[in-house]
């Protein structure tokens, strides 16, 4: 009788903390098993989207399958979008740079970004993505937080900072320091350059990725808490996220990358 009694609570609960999320949006699932949410051929499970285009029109091949991997050209500002939603899952890709630039980003430093928790309607922010957190993927700034956002409460991410902010005006995530919540902006990895600059080919004094190599981007998504770990070392984490579910994108963003084994599973029990 308790259990009965207490169950609606439990899914009220999270509704109200993923307040982000509409009627229309798919429910999210929490994986059951891990797989694999690219197959390595082609796009199935994923759909496009393109700033002034929409959904699956790509004329230019901005989306690709090139030797087992996505290819993202850049040439568009866009992202591919996956057709499920997730809650409470282990999400782990590897990614690398190409080396074509477009404009207004071809002497800027590489730019592209996973985003989770994706809700509401494509393009919904700035006409080229849906509204989510990003874990960001540029050059310095490998696993700095964004909001992706309207600005309102239902788009918010709690982190743990440093005593001071960087020359950019940004949190810096530092554990066990004082609790911030932004609703739009970023907050920085624990080791971004505080001399960082949006110049081509930056590289970090503190960078923990690989130039011109595959390099492993994990993210647990445990509730409200968000970690990120690039190449095994743990560089963010977020709390009291909104929304906490949600589909996932990857970025077109000006730069050339490359994705595989993009991998979801469940969290440690």
């Amino acid at each position: 009788m308790k259990n009965m009694i207490f169950a609606p609570f439990l899914g009220l609960t999270l509704i109200l903390a993923c307040a982000a999320l509409r009627a229309e949006d798919p429910q999210p699932q929490v994986p059951e098993r891990e797989r694999e949410l690219f197959n390595g051929q082609n796009l199935d499970g994923w759909y496009t989207f393109l700033n002034g285009r929409g959904v699956d029109s790509d004329p230019k091949g901005v989306f690709s399958v090139v030797d087992g991997a996505i290819r993202i050209s850049g040439e568009e500002f866009g992202c591919i979008t996956t057709k499920e939603a997730f809650k409470d899952y282990r999400l782990t890709l590897e990614f690398k740079w190409g080396e074509k630039r477009w404009e207004p980003r071809e002497n800027r430093a590489r730019d592209s970004g996973l985003l989770i928790h994706s809700v509401g309607e494509d393009g919904a922010f700035g006409k080229t993505w849906m509204c989510s957190i990003e874990v960001n993927i540029i050059e310095g700034g490998l696993g700095d937080f964004i909001v992706v956002g309207d600005g309102s409460d239902a788009f918010s991410l709690t982190v743990e900072t440093a005593a001071e902010k960087s020359k950019q005006n940004c949190f810096i995530w530092q554990k066990g320091g004082k609790r911030q919540t932004i609703h739009g902006g970023r907050a920085d990895w624990f080791g971004r350059d505080p001399d960082w600059t949006d110049t081509a080919d930056f590289r970090g004094r503190n960078d923990l990725d690989r130039k011109g190599d595959w390099n492993t981007l994990e993210v647990v998504a445990d509730g409200g808490r968000i970690d990120v770990f690039v190449n095994g070392t743990m560089v963010n984490q977020g709390f009291d996220a909104t929304p906490c579910a949600g589909r996932i994108q990857l970025q077109s963003e000006a730069a050339e990358v490359f994705f595989r084994r993009v991998t979801i599973a469940p969290l440690a029990k």
